[in-house]
């Protein structure tokens, strides 16, 4: 599994449907925004640990987690994260797990999160969506599990 992890004063996520733009996430004020990619070999068990290091990493505003000051969660599902550009000019998905792989692995991250006491929207999965934010520093970290 594969995160990107931004340090983020508001963040939203606009899902691109037939009857017109629907916000499906938001969080309002500091939290973070993770992008999070799946890849054929991933488990539940590196989704579970992903959850709790979200929950416990240290990137808001003083050194704090989101544990630390309730802050919430914008956990959207980014495939792309797995794209490989190293040759030619269009990228290959071969890494990244089909929908059926991918969507339950990011469900339990989102699950897991909960499960501690997190606030966490989210995108939908397979969705054209427009993603919205600010980044506050900018801070952005990237997680292998």
């Amino acid at each position: 599994m594969r995160a990107v992890v931004q340090r983020v004063d508001g963040a939203s996520v606009v899902a691109v449907t037939e009857s017109g733009p629907e916000t499906v996430g938001e969080i309002i004020g500091e939290g973070l925004c993770v992008l999070v990619g799946v890849t054929h070999e991933d488990t539940v068990e590196q989704a579970e640990r992903l959850a709790r290091k979200l929950w416990s990493l240290r990137m808001l505003e003083g050194e704090k987690s989101c544990s630390e000051v309730n802050a919430p969660l914008l956990v959207i599902s980014q495939f792309t994260l797995y794209g490989d550009a190293r040759k030619g000019r269009r990228p290959t998905w071969n890494a990244a797990a089909p929908g059926p792989v991918a969507e339950p692995l990011v469900d339990e991250v989102v699950a897991r999160l909960r499960a501690l006491g997190a606030k966490v929207e989210t995108g939908r999965f397979g969705a054209e969506m427009r993603v919205s934010l600010t980044n506050h520093g900018p801070f952005t970290v990237l997680l292998d599990m």
